[in-house]
């Protein structure tokens, strides 16, 4: 499975931006997909994800209320909406990809991952 991320930019604090991650699998469906991100001089970190059907999610307490998890099965793609964005969002956005049925919050049960996508959010 291959993944492309991109809809990154520059925003200002209070802006939005809307990530998307197509993968090449037709049976992208198969698979839990995540949002991870990494800022400079941390480690990367867990941001959303979403179960195959797209009916569960999981989302890191930073980020909840304020970004949006999504999938659309028939484009192969996954999506994150990014709302009321602060300085500290800003990080390389990565979309990965887990075959299996639970939503996985931890790195190591990703299988496939993307190039990364960046964010800077301005003050």
């Amino acid at each position: 499975v291959q993944l492309q991320a991109s809809g990154g930019g520059l925003v200002q604090a209070g802006g939005s931006l809307r990530l998307s991650c197509t993968a090449s699998a037709r049976t992208f469906r198969s698979y839990a997909m995540g949002w991870f991100r990494q800022a400079p001089g941390k480690e990367r970190e867990f941001v959303a994800a979403d179960n195959w059907r797209g009916d569960q999610t999981n989302y890191a307490d930073s980020v909840k209320g304020r970004f949006t998890v999504s999938r659309d099965n028939t484009k192969n793609t996954l999506y994150l909406q990014m709302s009321s964005l602060k300085p500290e969002d800003t990080a390389v956005y990565y979309c990965a990809a887990s075959y299996t049925i639970t939503v996985p919050t931890t790195q190591g049960r990703y299988d496939y991952w993307g190039q990364g996508t960046q964010v800077t959010v301005s003050s």
